[in-house]
């Protein structure tokens, strides 16, 4: 994804990877944002966390507003059934999973819950429902497509684990996609069909190319990986060190005449105009 932005240069030139890029006539270059990917899956708790320590870092970003965020697919059971054909509760379901006592599980659950109301959020194991979510994640490319993906991220895992929606059903996954703005029509269409299927699979196989076996996991600019809801703080080093690799602009030429010197402050001299 890029912007377009202003400037006074005219010519092509390619400074490196994540460098401006500059395109056209006078006065207009093409910067590339700084992409940081994450995979996740909407019926993860800990990937909802993570959301919100990743957004607690972001804010204090100086340089969120050159971010691009794009959410993967990652489902962590891939041959899970549609939601409400599994029978037990959701600890139930959990210890069976681990292989754990009830209580053990619950108490797991517990800290969960303590760890989410530290972020803001209100879980409710008590009506979560687990499902398949093949379908979530190909709504979730569908509103990529209409700059809504980060929104239905969002509506779905609070669907999840504070209201209890069942995520594989596709009258609430229908419901929660037009809530945030993606039309009705085109929801329709992909959850009749098997519409950004072949994205969702390519994201799985990105992600075991990358050797990523847990989310949430944090690619930042295709160079550095955060793997876990690591706290805020962490997550911000990391956002400023791979911003310090994202080869800045250098100026090669006409630094004076276009940047400093006060002789050419009213003029346009050579290849370059002074502010």
């Amino acid at each position: 994804m890029a912007v377009t932005v202003e400037v006074f240069i005219r010519g092509p030139s390619r400074l490196g990877h994540g460098a401006p890029e500059w395109r056209g006539g006078v006065g207009r270059c093409t910067v590339v944002k700084m992409t940081v990917e994450i995979w996740s899956d909407v019926v993860c708790p800990w990937c909802y966390v993570g959301k919100r320590r990743f957004e607690s870092a972001l804010a204090r970003f100086d340089h969120r507003d050159d971010v691009e965020l794009v959410w993967r697919s990652f489902e962590l059971d891939p041959a899970a059934p549609a939601s409400g054909t599994q029978r037990g509760s959701y600890v139930e379901l959990l210890a069976a999973k681990y292989g754990r006592p009830v209580d053990q599980a619950q108490t797991m659950l517990d800290g969960m819950t303590q760890a989410a109301a530290a972020e803001g959020l209100d879980f409710h194991f008590e009506l979560a429902r687990p499902g398949n979510t093949f379908d979530a994640h190909r709504l979730l490319h569908l509103a990529r497509e209409h700059g809504l993906q980060d929104a239905l991220k969002e509506r779905l895992d609070h669907a999840t684990f504070t209201e209890g929606s069942p995520p594989s059903d596709h009258a609430a996954l229908r419901a929660h996609a037009v809530e945030v703005g993606l039309p009705a029509d085109e929801v329709g269409s992909v959850l009749g069909s098997d519409r950004y299927g072949d994205a969702v699979r390519a994201d799985e196989a990105q992600a075991r190319a990358h050797g990523i076996n847990g989310v949430p996991f944090f690619v930042i600019d295709a160079k550095y990986g955060i793997s876990g809801a690591q706290p805020a703080d962490v997550v911000l080093e990391a956002l400023d060190r791979a911003w310090t690799e994202h080869a800045p602009l250098t100026v090669l030429a006409g630094t004076s005449a276009a940047i400093g010197g006060s002789a050419a402050a009213d003029a346009c001299d050579g290849d370059s105009c002074a502010v």
